[in-house]
């Protein structure tokens, strides 16, 4: 099999191809012959190791990526056999090795995949998906709402604005840079506002009731305060560094990563499937890159160059 490892911390350019020995799925797993494989911005993080979520530094050399999808072509023992050729999707958990072109996962981890839902927007549902479920479950989001949505180009950030529309509230979105802008518009933001043009905050409606975000500092700080009285922030993350601290009982603040989510994952993961089988809800796959080119996708990641989810693609021969 072929993977991308680490051996230390440090830099993309540590992220290298290998060849490593065919992997021999254990008692009640499946191997996947896999073809798409999810990025993050916390897999940057690790790699550089700078935070590891919620798990612990990985024991190195490590094989980065939790979310693949594939096609099983190997089963251990107690896994019915049916299983062989079916195309899948899982989210392999903390243990990680996703950028490879094989991965095993427990059977019971795996999801059948319809026919029209590809292997890339599949693993853009396992993980990203599932974490906007959530978001969309805690929000509880009404018709009357309006609603702001931060990084609305990103791959979570598309979801949300679909999330917000199907209910038929309005959704804000803030994106940065003329490309993103466009991506959130296509998505459902109005209107979908530039936060690197200089006074874009004044350019918010309001009042809002909702704010989705995951970015904090300046931007979270700003639409918190276009947020009315008897709204809510929910926040997933700070993905510029800055967790701000809000302090008015009058406008809560929803924290929705850890948990309140982590009893659920296997549920908003099935939502999050569903959602994009009937199209209500359909990932943006915006960035994908090939498997061996694994650091050149954490670079644009970390540049801020990417819309939609970032995937790894694995090239197979014809059969």
């Amino acid at each position: 099999m072929h993977a991308i490892r680490h051996h230390a911390f440090g830099p993309a350019d540590l992220l290298r191809l290998e060849q490593l020995p065919d992997l021999d799925p254990a008692p009640g797993q499946l191997r996947i012959a896999v073809e798409a494989a999810g990025v993050h911005l916390l897999d940057t993080s690790i790699r550089a190791g700078e935070s590891f979520g919620l798990g612990q530094a990985p024991e190195l050399p490590v094989v980065p990526g939790r979310e693949v999808a594939g096609t099983v072509d190997g089963v251990g023992a107690g896994v019915d056999r049916s299983w062989l050729g079916r195309r899948v999707v899982a989210h392999l958990g903390l243990a990680g090795g996703g950028y490879a072109d094989q991965a095993v996962v427990d059977a019971a981890r795996a999801y059948p995949l319809p026919d029209h839902l590809d292997a890339a927007t599949a693993v853009a549902v396992i993980g990203t998906g599932r974490t906007a479920a959530a978001i969309l479950d805690l929000a509880r989001i009404a018709t009357d709402d309006l609603v702001a949505v931060t990084s609305a180009a990103g791959g979570l950030g598309t979801l949300l604005l679909q999330g917000a529309r199907n209910v038929g509230a309005r959704a804000v979105g803030v994106a940065g840079g003329p490309d993103k802008v466009a991506v959130a518009a296509r998505h459902g933001a109005d209107p979908a506002l530039d936060r690197r043009t200089p006074g874009w905050a004044e350019a918010v409606p309001g009042p809002l009731t909702v704010v989705l975000d995951g970015v904090g500092g300046e931007v979270g700080q700003a639409l918190y305060e276009r947020l009315a009285p008897g709204g809510r922030l929910v926040r997933y993350g700070w993905a510029s560094g800055v967790q701000n601290t809000y302090d008015d009982p009058a406008r809560p603040v929803v924290d929705v990563l850890g948990p309140p989510i982590m009893s659920r994952l296997a549920e908003f993961e099935r939502a999050a499937l569903a959602a994009a089988a009937d199209g209500s809800r359909v990932p943006h796959v915006g960035s994908a890159f090939p498997l061996a080119e694994a650091a050149a996708a954490h670079r644009a990641l970390e540049a801020g160059a990417t819309t939609g989810k970032v995937v790894l693609l694995v090239e197979r021969p014809a059969t």
